[in-house]
């Protein structure tokens, strides 16, 4: 059951490439972030940084503070619908907020498709997508908050982690 609960959790958090035509997750490959990676991480992030004046620099260092500067770009659209490479650099900061606040880290996931990267709990089969969780939102064209985004998929993390940590196995990879 509980391989279900994650495999579910994964698609549902995977951007639609992830998914087989059946519906299941495709094989994919874990690894840690190369010097690469982290350039590319730390590129994306600076698309969002740039938009920082002198006092919100201090207050980006907190989770509260990366989802504050998310939703005011939000809400000012900065971003168009077509630009997703900078919607997708938001992504990144939104990760970077579990990072911070939930102990995950950055890891790359390959597959048939490519390779993007994801944050993992620990050394566990709990792994999120954040990259596209704001950029497909938008070129959707929904309407969200970004607290509620992140308060949502938090909850559902800890859910899957107290479930993990209950069953006694770390499902290591």
């Amino acid at each position: 059951m509980k391989f279900f609960t994650i495999l579910a959790f994964l698609c549902l958090f995977t951007p639609i490439q992830f998914l087989s035509k059946q519906g299941f997750c495709m094989h994919q490959t874990f690894s840690e972030l190369t010097d690469e990676d982290k350039n590319r991480l730390e590129k994306q992030r600076q698309i969002i940084t740039q938009y920082l004046d002198e006092n919100s620099v201090e207050k980006f260092k907190t989770p509260a503070g990366k989802l504050g500067t998310l939703r005011a770009l939000l809400n000012s659209k900065v971003f168009r619908t077509e630009q997703t490479y900078e919607l997708q650099s938001m992504g990144i900061v939104l990760g970077d907020v579990f990072v911070q606040d939930m102990a995950f880290h950055w890891i790359m996931v390959e597959d048939e498709y490519g390779r993007d990267p994801a944050i993992r709990f620990e050394d566990t089969s709990i792994i999120a997508f954040p990259l596209t969780m704001i950029s497909k939102r938008i070129e959707r064209g929904e309407e969200f908050d970004v607290f509620d985004l992140y308060n949502g998929v938090a909850e559902t993390l800890e859910e899957l982690i107290e479930e993990e940590k209950k069953s006694g196995s770390n499902n290591k990879k």
